[in-house]
């Protein structure tokens, strides 16, 4: 197994919250980001690799890259079983909410339909209140679903809550919060434990 190591990052917030830490470490990128995929780093034995945030699970559970920063929801939705996962970064905070139409009413023994990209997510938070709903996953334009009577509700991110006041929804339950997560392949702890437990610590004490 190469010694070099690959770290697989978020693209969007996740990305820009990332590099400052990444920075403090002396982990800078050494090339464009916004062009390349994968990416050099100012130390010559890590590389970067720019993923969607969905697919950094799947990078790191599968070796492509050894470690990965994501955020908890998609590893909730993922299932994090076949990763360690040994620190919360704290950043790129949100929360992950059920909204609604302002003035929304349930009406009991009408099946509710909710719209979201997280569906496992969203079926285990209502299995465990004993309730049975119809998931109709989306992938993004999660707002609109209410509006136009494709959902009663939705399942999704929220930060500041302004798109949801913009679009005329409210949150009216918070399922978890939600922030960025170290992720690690077991293999790779194993093979390459060392220089991986060494920024482990670096890590750990540059998030306090």
């Amino acid at each position: 197994m190469s010694s070099t190591l690959t770290i697989a990052l978020s693209k969007g917030r996740i990305l820009e919250e990332s590099l400052p830490l990444l920075a403090r470490l002396g982990l800078a990128p050494a090339g464009d980001i916004d062009r390349l995929l994968r990416v050099p780093s100012t130390q010559a034995d890590v590389h970067f690799l720019i993923v969607r945030p969905t697919d950094v699970p799947t990078y790191v559970e599968y070796g492509a890259a050894d470690i990965g920063i994501v955020g908890k929801d998609i590893l909730l939705e993922h299932g994090g079983a076949a990763l360690y996962e040994p620190l919360d970064l704290n950043i790129a905070r949100c929360r992950l909410s059920v909204a609604a139409p302002k003035g929304f009413e349930y009406r009991p023994g009408k099946r509710l339909r909710v719209a979201t990209k997280y569906p496992e997510i969203t079926k285990r938070h209502y299995a465990a209140r004993g309730e049975q709903v119809e998931i109709i996953k989306l992938y993004g334009s999660m707002e609109l679903a209410p509006l136009v009577g494709l959902a009663d509700v939705i399942v999704d991110l929220v930060a500041t809550g302004k798109t949801l006041v913009a679009n005329g929804l409210v949150e009216i339950e918070k399922v978890c919060e939600v922030t960025s997560r170290l992720v690690v392949n077991k293999a790779a702890m194993k093979m390459k434990h060392a220089r991986i437990r060494a920024l482990l610590d670096q890590f750990e004490s540059t998030v306090g």
